[in-house]
Protein backbone atom coordinates (compact mmCIF):
# COMPACT_ATOMS: atom_id res chain seq x y z
CA UNK A 1 0.00 0.00 0.00
CA UNK A 2 1.02 3.82 -0.91
CA UNK A 3 0.54 5.89 1.91
CA UNK A 4 -0.09 9.71 2.44
CA UNK A 5 0.22 11.42 5.57
CA UNK A 6 -1.34 13.84 7.74
CA UNK A 7 0.14 14.77 10.92
CA UNK A 8 -0.81 17.05 13.46
CA UNK A 9 1.60 17.60 16.34
CA UNK A 10 2.86 19.89 18.92
CA UNK A 11 5.95 21.70 20.29
CA UNK A 12 6.31 23.97 22.91
CA UNK A 13 2.70 24.70 22.50
CA UNK A 14 2.58 25.24 19.43
CA UNK A 15 0.62 23.70 16.61
CA UNK A 16 2.22 21.94 13.28
CA UNK A 17 0.70 20.66 10.40
CA UNK A 18 2.95 18.42 7.92
CA UNK A 19 1.99 16.11 4.58
CA UNK A 20 5.52 14.55 5.26
CA UNK A 21 7.28 11.28 6.79
CA UNK A 22 9.95 13.39 7.88
CA UNK A 23 10.75 16.87 8.90
CA UNK A 24 12.95 18.35 11.54
CA UNK A 25 10.72 17.36 14.47
CA UNK A 26 10.21 13.45 13.93
CA UNK A 27 10.57 10.69 11.48
CA UNK A 28 8.30 8.15 10.22
CA UNK A 29 9.75 4.49 9.37
CA UNK A 30 7.11 2.41 7.55
CA UNK A 31 8.51 -1.30 6.74
CA UNK A 32 5.50 -3.22 4.71
CA UNK A 33 7.07 -7.17 4.89
CA UNK A 34 4.57 -10.29 4.63
CA UNK A 35 1.63 -7.88 4.12
CA UNK A 36 2.17 -6.50 8.26
CA UNK A 37 3.05 -2.65 8.04
CA UNK A 38 4.65 -1.37 10.77
CA UNK A 39 5.40 2.28 11.61
CA UNK A 40 8.04 3.34 14.02
CA UNK A 41 8.23 7.43 15.43
CA UNK A 42 11.77 8.39 15.54
CA UNK A 43 11.33 11.86 17.77
CA UNK A 44 14.08 14.28 17.13
CA UNK A 45 12.63 16.72 19.86
CA UNK A 46 9.91 16.47 21.86
CA UNK A 47 6.55 16.31 20.64
CA UNK A 48 2.81 15.67 21.23
CA UNK A 49 0.70 14.23 18.30
CA UNK A 50 -2.82 15.50 17.74
CA UNK A 51 -3.24 13.71 14.96
CA UNK A 52 -1.23 11.13 13.68
CA UNK A 53 -2.73 9.66 10.23
CA UNK A 54 -2.15 7.22 6.99
CA UNK A 55 -4.35 7.19 3.93
CA UNK A 56 -4.37 4.92 1.06
CA UNK A 57 -6.00 4.92 -2.54
CA UNK A 58 -9.50 2.29 -2.70
CA UNK A 59 -11.63 2.15 -5.57
CA UNK A 60 -14.85 0.47 -3.62
CA UNK A 61 -17.76 -1.65 -6.03
CA UNK A 62 -21.09 -1.19 -5.46
CA UNK A 63 -21.95 -4.62 -4.90
CA UNK A 64 -18.68 -4.70 -1.79
CA UNK A 65 -19.58 -4.00 1.67
CA UNK A 66 -18.38 -2.69 4.46
CA UNK A 67 -17.51 -4.09 8.42
CA UNK A 68 -16.62 -1.61 10.95
CA UNK A 69 -16.02 -2.71 14.49
CA UNK A 70 -17.41 -0.40 17.18
CA UNK A 71 -15.45 1.37 19.76
CA UNK A 72 -16.44 -1.05 22.83
CA UNK A 73 -18.94 -4.25 23.72
CA UNK A 74 -22.18 -2.11 23.27
CA UNK A 75 -20.90 0.49 20.07
CA UNK A 76 -23.23 -0.73 16.85
CA UNK A 77 -20.67 -3.13 14.37
CA UNK A 78 -22.35 -4.12 11.31
CA UNK A 79 -21.48 -4.10 7.97
CA UNK A 80 -22.94 -0.94 5.32
CA UNK A 81 -23.15 -0.76 1.14
CA UNK A 82 -20.20 1.66 0.13
CA UNK A 83 -22.68 4.53 -0.17
CA UNK A 84 -24.72 4.30 3.02
CA UNK A 85 -25.10 6.51 5.80
CA UNK A 86 -23.35 5.25 9.38
CA UNK A 87 -25.78 3.32 11.50
CA UNK A 88 -29.32 3.47 11.22
CA UNK A 89 -29.34 7.21 13.32
CA UNK A 90 -27.12 9.75 14.09
CA UNK A 91 -26.29 10.43 17.76
CA UNK A 92 -28.34 13.34 19.27
CA UNK A 93 -27.34 16.94 19.73
CA UNK A 94 -24.94 16.46 16.66
CA UNK A 95 -23.82 20.03 16.55
CA UNK A 96 -22.77 20.36 20.10
CA UNK A 97 -19.32 19.84 20.69
CA UNK A 98 -18.88 16.70 23.16
CA UNK A 99 -15.73 17.10 24.80
CA UNK A 100 -17.28 20.50 26.24
CA UNK A 101 -20.74 19.26 26.42
CA UNK A 102 -20.55 16.30 28.41
CA UNK A 103 -22.65 16.36 31.99
CA UNK A 104 -22.85 13.62 34.16
CA UNK A 105 -20.45 11.66 31.51
CA UNK A 106 -23.41 11.08 29.13
CA UNK A 107 -21.50 10.84 26.12
CA UNK A 108 -18.65 8.29 28.14
CA UNK A 109 -19.59 4.93 27.39
CA UNK A 110 -18.62 5.61 23.87
CA UNK A 111 -15.73 7.36 21.36
CA UNK A 112 -17.46 10.69 20.40
CA UNK A 113 -15.61 13.30 23.01
CA UNK A 114 -12.46 12.33 21.17
CA UNK A 115 -13.30 11.36 17.56
CA UNK A 116 -15.90 12.79 14.91
CA UNK A 117 -19.00 10.85 14.05
CA UNK A 118 -19.54 11.27 9.79
CA UNK A 119 -22.46 13.20 9.22
CA UNK A 120 -22.21 12.21 5.64
CA UNK A 121 -23.15 8.93 3.55
CA UNK A 122 -20.23 7.00 2.60
CA UNK A 123 -17.72 7.26 5.34
CA UNK A 124 -17.63 4.70 7.98
CA UNK A 125 -15.14 4.26 10.90
CA UNK A 126 -13.94 1.63 13.32
CA UNK A 127 -11.85 0.60 15.97
CA UNK A 128 -8.72 -2.38 15.47
CA UNK A 129 -9.80 -3.89 12.93
CA UNK A 130 -12.70 -3.81 9.82
CA UNK A 131 -12.92 -5.49 6.36
CA UNK A 132 -14.54 -4.83 2.54
CA UNK A 133 -16.30 -8.08 1.73
CA UNK A 134 -16.87 -9.06 -2.00
CA UNK A 135 -18.96 -11.89 -1.43
CA UNK A 136 -17.01 -14.60 0.79
CA UNK A 137 -13.81 -12.79 0.13
CA UNK A 138 -12.39 -10.29 2.65
CA UNK A 139 -9.74 -7.86 2.71
CA UNK A 140 -9.53 -7.67 6.51
CA UNK A 141 -6.98 -4.57 7.89
CA UNK A 142 -6.42 -5.50 11.07
CA UNK A 143 -3.89 -4.20 14.28
CA UNK A 144 -2.16 -6.63 16.09
CA UNK A 145 -1.54 -4.39 18.80
CA UNK A 146 -3.24 -1.64 20.43
CA UNK A 147 -0.58 -1.05 23.32
CA UNK A 148 0.58 2.21 21.53
CA UNK A 149 -3.00 3.70 21.15
CA UNK A 150 -6.19 2.83 19.31
CA UNK A 151 -6.08 1.97 15.67
CA UNK A 152 -9.03 4.25 13.97
CA UNK A 153 -9.88 2.34 10.31
CA UNK A 154 -11.41 4.63 7.74
CA UNK A 155 -13.23 3.37 4.70
CA UNK A 156 -14.61 6.95 2.34
CA UNK A 157 -16.28 5.56 -0.39
CA UNK A 158 -16.47 9.07 -1.35
CA UNK A 159 -12.75 9.91 -1.62
CA UNK A 160 -12.28 6.11 -2.37
CA UNK A 161 -9.45 5.85 0.44
CA UNK A 162 -8.94 4.30 3.71
CA UNK A 163 -7.32 5.61 6.45
CA UNK A 164 -5.44 4.48 9.33
CA UNK A 165 -5.52 7.04 12.57
CA UNK A 166 -3.99 6.43 15.59
CA UNK A 167 -4.97 7.94 18.97
CA UNK A 168 -1.89 9.09 20.59
CA UNK A 169 -4.01 11.36 22.49
CA UNK A 170 -1.45 12.14 25.62
CA UNK A 171 1.45 10.69 24.71
CA UNK A 172 4.62 12.56 24.50
CA UNK A 173 7.38 11.36 22.39
CA UNK A 174 11.02 12.65 22.83
CA UNK A 175 13.92 10.57 22.76
CA UNK A 176 13.32 6.81 22.09
CA UNK A 177 12.03 5.40 18.99
CA UNK A 178 8.20 3.64 19.04
CA UNK A 179 6.42 1.46 16.94
CA UNK A 180 3.18 2.90 16.89
CA UNK A 181 1.75 0.99 14.34
CA UNK A 182 1.56 -2.83 13.19
CA UNK A 183 -1.23 -3.63 10.81
CA UNK A 184 -1.85 -6.71 8.98
CA UNK A 185 -3.54 -6.81 5.43
CA UNK A 186 -5.10 -10.03 4.65
CA UNK A 187 -7.14 -11.39 1.39
CA UNK A 188 -8.87 -14.68 1.64
CA UNK A 189 -11.99 -15.87 2.40
CA UNK A 190 -14.08 -15.13 5.56
CA UNK A 191 -13.24 -17.48 8.14
CA UNK A 192 -9.66 -18.51 6.65
CA UNK A 193 -9.01 -14.60 7.04
CA UNK A 194 -9.94 -14.17 11.05
CA UNK A 195 -7.98 -17.73 11.38
CA UNK A 196 -4.80 -15.64 9.86
CA UNK A 197 -5.30 -12.72 11.98
CA UNK A 198 -6.16 -14.46 15.16
CA UNK A 199 -2.83 -16.40 14.58
CA UNK A 200 -0.33 -13.63 13.73
CA UNK A 201 -1.64 -11.70 16.97
CA UNK A 202 -0.97 -15.03 18.45
CA UNK A 203 -4.05 -14.94 20.96
CA UNK A 204 -4.99 -18.18 22.49
CA UNK A 205 -8.36 -20.10 22.04
CA UNK A 206 -10.57 -19.70 25.04
CA UNK A 207 -10.44 -22.42 27.34
CA UNK A 208 -13.69 -22.45 28.15
CA UNK A 209 -17.02 -24.50 26.60
CA UNK A 210 -20.55 -23.35 25.83
CA UNK A 211 -22.34 -22.16 28.60
CA UNK A 212 -26.11 -21.59 29.28
CA UNK A 213 -27.39 -19.74 32.16
CA UNK A 214 -29.21 -16.77 34.64
CA UNK A 215 -28.98 -13.42 34.93
CA UNK A 216 -31.23 -11.15 37.66
CA UNK A 217 -30.47 -8.27 35.50
CA UNK A 218 -33.24 -7.82 32.82
CA UNK A 219 -36.46 -8.63 35.33
CA UNK A 220 -35.42 -6.99 38.05
CA UNK A 221 -32.87 -4.61 37.89
CA UNK A 222 -30.73 -2.63 40.44
CA UNK A 223 -34.43 -3.94 42.05
CA UNK A 224 -33.32 -7.97 42.73
CA UNK A 225 -33.32 -9.23 46.59
CA UNK A 226 -31.81 -12.16 48.22
CA UNK A 227 -35.48 -13.45 47.82
CA UNK A 228 -35.93 -12.93 44.42
CA UNK A 229 -32.55 -14.73 43.85
CA UNK A 230 -34.22 -17.55 46.25
CA UNK A 231 -36.79 -18.33 44.53
CA UNK A 232 -35.61 -17.75 40.82
CA UNK A 233 -32.82 -20.26 41.87
CA UNK A 234 -35.01 -23.14 43.10
CA UNK A 235 -37.46 -22.75 39.97
CA UNK A 236 -34.12 -22.88 37.21
CA UNK A 237 -32.48 -25.39 39.66
CA UNK A 238 -35.67 -27.80 39.37
CA UNK A 239 -35.61 -28.33 35.21
CA UNK A 240 -34.78 -31.76 34.19
CA UNK A 241 -32.12 -30.01 31.96
CA UNK A 242 -28.55 -28.90 33.65
CA UNK A 243 -28.19 -25.38 34.05
CA UNK A 244 -24.28 -24.07 34.45
CA UNK A 245 -24.12 -20.43 35.88
CA UNK A 246 -26.77 -18.52 37.97
CA UNK A 247 -25.23 -15.12 38.08
CA UNK A 248 -26.03 -11.84 40.62
CA UNK A 249 -26.33 -8.76 38.67
CA UNK A 250 -25.95 -5.08 39.75
CA UNK A 251 -28.42 -4.54 42.82
CA UNK A 252 -26.69 -6.58 45.66
CA UNK A 253 -24.20 -3.66 46.59
CA UNK A 254 -24.23 -0.50 48.76
CA UNK A 255 -23.50 1.44 46.23
CA UNK A 256 -21.08 1.15 42.62
CA UNK A 257 -17.69 0.57 44.22
CA UNK A 258 -18.16 -0.22 47.39
CA UNK A 259 -18.38 -3.93 46.21
CA UNK A 260 -17.51 -5.65 49.56
CA UNK A 261 -20.51 -4.30 51.76
CA UNK A 262 -23.52 -5.93 50.56
CA UNK A 263 -27.08 -3.64 50.54
CA UNK A 264 -28.26 -5.01 54.15
CA UNK A 265 -32.13 -4.22 53.65
CA UNK A 266 -32.03 -6.56 49.84
CA UNK A 267 -29.00 -9.07 51.14
CA UNK A 268 -29.18 -9.25 55.20
CA UNK A 269 -27.20 -12.18 55.38
CA UNK A 270 -24.52 -10.96 52.63
CA UNK A 271 -22.97 -12.73 49.35
CA UNK A 272 -20.73 -15.78 50.49
CA UNK A 273 -24.24 -17.68 51.41
CA UNK A 274 -25.64 -16.90 48.12
CA UNK A 275 -23.02 -18.74 46.49
CA UNK A 276 -22.89 -21.33 48.73
CA UNK A 277 -26.73 -21.88 47.69
CA UNK A 278 -25.90 -22.12 43.95
CA UNK A 279 -23.19 -24.60 44.67
CA UNK A 280 -26.16 -26.77 46.04
CA UNK A 281 -27.90 -26.64 43.03
CA UNK A 282 -25.28 -27.79 40.96
CA UNK A 283 -24.69 -24.54 39.20
CA UNK A 284 -21.38 -21.90 38.86
CA UNK A 285 -21.92 -18.66 40.74
CA UNK A 286 -21.73 -15.49 38.83
CA UNK A 287 -21.43 -12.33 40.33
CA UNK A 288 -21.64 -8.38 38.55
CA UNK A 289 -19.03 -6.06 39.16
CA UNK A 290 -17.42 -2.70 37.68
CA UNK A 291 -14.21 -2.70 39.01
CA UNK A 292 -13.05 0.63 38.18
CA UNK A 293 -16.63 2.45 38.35
CA UNK A 294 -17.11 4.25 42.23
CA UNK A 295 -20.31 6.86 42.27
CA UNK A 296 -20.04 9.88 44.52
CA UNK A 297 -22.09 7.92 47.29
CA UNK A 298 -19.51 5.39 47.22
CA UNK A 299 -17.32 5.29 50.90
CA UNK A 300 -14.56 4.49 48.21
CA UNK A 301 -14.97 8.12 46.68
CA UNK A 302 -15.70 9.90 49.88
CA UNK A 303 -12.25 8.65 51.62
CA UNK A 304 -10.37 8.16 48.35
CA UNK A 305 -10.34 11.36 46.19
CA UNK A 306 -7.07 10.73 44.98
CA UNK A 307 -7.88 7.28 43.56
CA UNK A 308 -10.15 9.11 41.04
CA UNK A 309 -9.14 9.89 36.91
CA UNK A 310 -8.50 13.42 36.95
CA UNK A 311 -8.52 15.63 34.10
CA UNK A 312 -5.49 17.60 32.25
CA UNK A 313 -6.85 20.80 34.51
CA UNK A 314 -6.59 18.25 37.96
CA UNK A 315 -10.78 18.05 37.70
CA UNK A 316 -12.48 14.99 38.17
CA UNK A 317 -14.74 14.37 35.49
CA UNK A 318 -17.40 11.56 35.33
CA UNK A 319 -16.66 8.70 33.55
CA UNK A 320 -20.22 8.08 31.88
CA UNK A 321 -24.30 9.08 33.36
CA UNK A 322 -25.45 5.32 34.90
CA UNK A 323 -26.42 5.55 38.44
CA UNK A 324 -26.14 9.01 38.14
CA UNK A 325 -22.79 9.79 37.27
CA UNK A 326 -19.51 7.73 38.45
CA UNK A 327 -16.40 8.39 38.58
CA UNK A 328 -13.14 5.93 37.18
CA UNK A 329 -10.38 4.87 39.26
CA UNK A 330 -6.62 5.29 38.23
CA UNK A 331 -5.40 1.88 37.66
CA UNK A 332 -1.80 3.17 38.02
CA UNK A 333 -2.62 3.97 41.62
CA UNK A 334 -0.54 1.05 44.22
CA UNK A 335 -3.50 1.80 46.52
CA UNK A 336 -6.37 1.46 43.58
CA UNK A 337 -4.31 -1.98 42.52
CA UNK A 338 -4.28 -3.01 46.11
CA UNK A 339 -8.04 -2.51 47.04
CA UNK A 340 -8.91 -3.78 43.33
CA UNK A 341 -6.84 -7.31 44.10
CA UNK A 342 -8.37 -7.60 47.67
CA UNK A 343 -11.78 -7.48 45.75
CA UNK A 344 -11.18 -10.18 43.46
CA UNK A 345 -9.38 -12.44 46.38
CA UNK A 346 -12.97 -11.29 48.29
CA UNK A 347 -15.24 -12.49 45.81
CA UNK A 348 -13.49 -15.60 44.46
CA UNK A 349 -11.38 -17.03 47.27
CA UNK A 350 -13.30 -16.09 50.45
CA UNK A 351 -16.94 -16.03 48.96
CA UNK A 352 -16.45 -18.35 46.12
CA UNK A 353 -17.69 -16.98 43.00
CA UNK A 354 -16.85 -19.44 39.99
CA UNK A 355 -17.15 -16.08 37.94
CA UNK A 356 -17.01 -12.44 37.58
CA UNK A 357 -19.27 -10.18 35.30
CA UNK A 358 -16.96 -7.64 34.27
CA UNK A 359 -18.86 -4.38 33.37
CA UNK A 360 -18.05 -0.65 32.14
CA UNK A 361 -14.23 -1.64 31.86
CA UNK A 362 -14.00 1.63 29.15
CA UNK A 363 -14.36 3.77 32.08
CA UNK A 364 -10.55 3.34 32.99
CA UNK A 365 -9.74 5.25 29.96
CA UNK A 366 -11.67 7.51 29.35
CA UNK A 367 -8.92 9.81 29.33
CA UNK A 368 -4.89 9.73 28.67
CA UNK A 369 -3.26 9.74 31.88
CA UNK A 370 0.61 9.21 33.05
CA UNK A 371 1.48 10.10 29.48
CA UNK A 372 -0.21 6.75 28.45
CA UNK A 373 -2.61 6.98 25.51
CA UNK A 374 -6.50 5.06 25.82
CA UNK A 375 -5.39 1.95 24.09
CA UNK A 376 -2.15 1.69 26.31
CA UNK A 377 -4.33 2.04 29.57
CA UNK A 378 -6.79 -0.35 28.77
CA UNK A 379 -4.10 -3.05 27.51
CA UNK A 380 -2.99 -2.72 30.93
CA UNK A 381 -5.91 -3.06 32.48
CA UNK A 382 -7.24 -6.37 30.58
CA UNK A 383 -3.52 -7.48 31.92
CA UNK A 384 -4.31 -6.73 35.59
CA UNK A 385 -7.86 -7.74 35.81
CA UNK A 386 -6.71 -10.96 34.56
CA UNK A 387 -4.11 -11.27 36.69
CA UNK A 388 -5.93 -10.96 39.78
CA UNK A 389 -8.47 -13.39 38.39
CA UNK A 390 -6.64 -15.98 37.83
CA UNK A 391 -8.20 -19.37 36.28
CA UNK A 392 -11.57 -18.06 37.46
CA UNK A 393 -13.87 -17.02 34.74
CA UNK A 394 -14.39 -13.52 33.22
CA UNK A 395 -17.27 -12.39 31.31
CA UNK A 396 -16.06 -9.13 29.93
CA UNK A 397 -18.85 -6.35 28.99
CA UNK A 398 -17.95 -3.10 28.23
CA UNK A 399 -15.08 -3.13 27.17
CA UNK A 400 -13.11 -1.88 23.78
CA UNK A 401 -12.77 -5.29 22.45
CA UNK A 402 -9.37 -5.89 20.74
CA UNK A 403 -7.53 -5.39 24.12
CA UNK A 404 -9.89 -8.22 25.41
CA UNK A 405 -8.74 -10.44 23.02
CA UNK A 406 -7.36 -13.58 24.81
CA UNK A 407 -8.21 -12.31 28.51
CA UNK A 408 -11.49 -12.78 29.36
CA UNK A 409 -13.39 -16.14 28.59
CA UNK A 410 -16.85 -14.72 27.66
CA UNK A 411 -17.71 -11.06 26.09
CA UNK A 412 -20.48 -9.07 25.63
CA UNK A 413 -20.43 -7.87 21.90
CA UNK A 414 -23.63 -5.84 21.78
CA UNK A 415 -25.79 -3.50 23.35
CA UNK A 416 -27.95 -4.27 26.43
CA UNK A 417 -31.23 -6.01 25.18
CA UNK A 418 -34.15 -3.69 25.50
CA UNK A 419 -37.99 -4.95 26.89
CA UNK A 420 -39.05 -4.12 23.45
CA UNK A 421 -37.93 -4.22 20.19
CA UNK A 422 -38.36 -0.40 18.93
CA UNK A 423 -34.96 1.15 18.74
CA UNK A 424 -35.39 4.21 21.51
CA UNK A 425 -31.18 4.42 21.44
CA UNK A 426 -30.01 7.88 22.91
CA UNK A 427 -26.42 7.09 21.28
CA UNK A 428 -24.47 4.13 19.63
CA UNK A 429 -23.95 2.37 22.92
CA UNK A 430 -26.98 2.33 24.30
CA UNK A 431 -29.70 -0.37 25.14
CA UNK A 432 -31.41 -1.71 22.05
CA UNK A 433 -32.27 -5.04 20.96
CA UNK A 434 -32.15 -4.23 17.38
CA UNK A 435 -28.55 -2.90 17.88
CA UNK A 436 -27.17 -6.04 19.80
CA UNK A 437 -28.78 -8.15 17.46
CA UNK A 438 -26.90 -6.36 14.62
CA UNK A 439 -23.30 -7.34 16.67
CA UNK A 440 -24.23 -10.98 17.51
CA UNK A 441 -25.00 -11.48 13.86
CA UNK A 442 -21.67 -9.10 12.17
CA UNK A 443 -19.31 -9.86 15.00
CA UNK A 444 -19.66 -13.66 14.61
CA UNK A 445 -15.72 -13.62 13.60
CA UNK A 446 -14.54 -13.48 17.30
CA UNK A 447 -16.27 -16.04 18.65
CA UNK A 448 -14.05 -19.20 19.76
CA UNK A 449 -11.04 -16.89 18.31
CA UNK A 450 -10.91 -14.05 21.06
CA UNK A 451 -12.90 -15.58 23.29
CA UNK A 452 -16.68 -16.64 23.55
CA UNK A 453 -19.21 -14.51 22.23
CA UNK A 454 -22.06 -13.33 24.72
CA UNK A 455 -25.08 -12.41 22.98
CA UNK A 456 -26.67 -10.80 25.95
CA UNK A 457 -29.87 -12.23 27.32
CA UNK A 458 -33.28 -14.08 25.36
CA UNK A 459 -36.16 -13.52 27.49
CA UNK A 460 -39.45 -15.71 26.74
CA UNK A 461 -41.80 -14.29 29.90
CA UNK A 462 -45.04 -12.67 29.44
CA UNK A 463 -44.54 -9.98 31.79
CA UNK A 464 -42.74 -7.14 32.55
CA UNK A 465 -41.99 -7.44 28.44
CA UNK A 466 -43.23 -5.32 24.99
CA UNK A 467 -42.17 -7.81 22.62
CA UNK A 468 -44.49 -10.10 21.04
CA UNK A 469 -43.76 -13.94 21.37
CA UNK A 470 -42.32 -13.99 17.97
CA UNK A 471 -39.85 -11.05 18.34
CA UNK A 472 -38.78 -13.24 21.80
CA UNK A 473 -38.24 -16.30 19.65
CA UNK A 474 -36.30 -14.31 16.97
CA UNK A 475 -33.54 -13.63 19.58
CA UNK A 476 -33.35 -16.27 21.26
CA UNK A 477 -32.88 -18.17 18.14
CA UNK A 478 -30.23 -15.82 17.11
CA UNK A 479 -28.78 -15.81 20.08
CA UNK A 480 -28.63 -20.06 19.99
CA UNK A 481 -26.99 -19.66 16.45
CA UNK A 482 -24.61 -17.26 17.13
CA UNK A 483 -23.72 -17.12 20.36
CA UNK A 484 -21.55 -18.99 23.25
CA UNK A 485 -22.91 -18.10 26.65
CA UNK A 486 -27.07 -18.12 26.41
CA UNK A 487 -28.78 -16.80 29.90
CA UNK A 488 -32.32 -15.72 30.40
CA UNK A 489 -33.52 -13.59 33.19
CA UNK A 490 -37.06 -14.71 33.92
CA UNK A 491 -38.81 -16.80 36.33
CA UNK A 492 -38.78 -20.01 34.43
CA UNK A 493 -41.58 -21.54 36.60
CA UNK A 494 -44.30 -18.98 34.97
CA UNK A 495 -43.59 -20.35 31.46
CA UNK A 496 -46.10 -22.18 29.34
CA UNK A 497 -45.44 -25.18 28.00
CA UNK A 498 -44.55 -23.41 24.70
CA UNK A 499 -42.55 -21.16 26.55
CA UNK A 500 -40.65 -23.88 28.60
CA UNK A 501 -40.45 -26.16 25.20
CA UNK A 502 -38.67 -23.11 23.73
CA UNK A 503 -36.11 -22.04 26.62
CA UNK A 504 -35.00 -25.80 26.62
CA UNK A 505 -34.47 -25.55 22.96
CA UNK A 506 -32.91 -22.53 22.74
CA UNK A 507 -30.14 -23.91 25.45
CA UNK A 508 -29.72 -27.38 24.24
CA UNK A 509 -29.19 -27.23 20.64
CA UNK A 510 -25.48 -27.20 19.59
CA UNK A 511 -24.16 -24.12 17.85
CA UNK A 512 -24.72 -23.96 13.86
CA UNK A 513 -22.23 -23.13 11.53
CA UNK A 514 -22.94 -20.07 9.86
CA UNK A 515 -22.34 -20.09 6.57
CA UNK A 516 -23.36 -16.58 5.56
CA UNK A 517 -25.40 -13.68 6.89
CA UNK A 518 -26.03 -10.23 4.68
CA UNK A 519 -28.39 -7.39 5.71
CA UNK A 520 -30.29 -5.52 2.60
CA UNK A 521 -31.22 -2.30 1.29
CA UNK A 522 -34.84 -2.87 2.89
CA UNK A 523 -33.30 -4.02 6.54
CA UNK A 524 -34.17 -7.84 5.97
CA UNK A 525 -30.92 -10.30 7.32
CA UNK A 526 -30.80 -13.78 5.57
CA UNK A 527 -28.86 -15.38 7.44
CA UNK A 528 -27.87 -19.37 6.15
CA UNK A 529 -26.08 -21.69 8.01
CA UNK A 530 -25.72 -25.89 8.93
CA UNK A 531 -27.08 -27.33 11.92
CA UNK A 532 -26.83 -31.05 12.85
CA UNK A 533 -25.49 -31.60 9.27
CA UNK A 534 -28.48 -29.99 7.95
CA UNK A 535 -27.95 -26.65 5.40
CA UNK A 536 -30.80 -24.02 6.56
CA UNK A 537 -32.14 -20.52 6.14
CA UNK A 538 -33.58 -17.87 7.93
CA UNK A 539 -34.66 -14.49 7.49
CA UNK A 540 -36.11 -11.84 9.35
CA UNK A 541 -36.38 -8.05 9.32
CA UNK A 542 -34.09 -6.07 11.76
CA UNK A 543 -36.57 -3.20 12.17
CA UNK A 544 -40.11 -5.21 12.48
CA UNK A 545 -39.11 -7.81 14.04
CA UNK A 546 -40.86 -9.93 12.04
CA UNK A 547 -39.41 -13.42 10.29
CA UNK A 548 -39.96 -13.71 6.73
Amino acid sequence: MEFRYNFVYKKENTTFHTAKKENDDFSVKIENENNIISVTVNPKNKIEFEKFELTADYTYSKNEKIFTNGYQSWTVSKEYSPKEKMDEFSPRFLGIEKCRFNPLGIWGAGDLTFHKYPEENGIFYGYSYGYIRNQNNITLYGSLSEKAGYTIITFNSNSNTISFEKDLQGVIFEKESKKVLELSVINNDYETAFDEYFSLMEIPKPNVSRKCGYTTWYNYYTGVTEDIVKRDLNAISNLDTKIDIFQIDDGYERTVGDWLIADSNKFPNGMKPIAESIHDKGMLAGLWLAPFAVTPKSYIFKEHKDWIVRNEKGKISYASHNWGGFYALDIYNKDVQNYIRKVFDTVLNEWGYDMVKLDFLYACSIIPIHGKSRGEIMCFAMDFLRDCCGDKIILGCGVPLAPAFGKVDFCRIGADVGLCWENKAFSREDVSTQHTLMNTIFRRHLDGRAFLNDPDVFLLRDNNIQMSLDQRKIVALINSLFGNLLFVSDDVSTYTDEQMKMFIQTITSPKAKINDANLDSNNNITIKYSLNNEEKKFFFNIKTGKSL
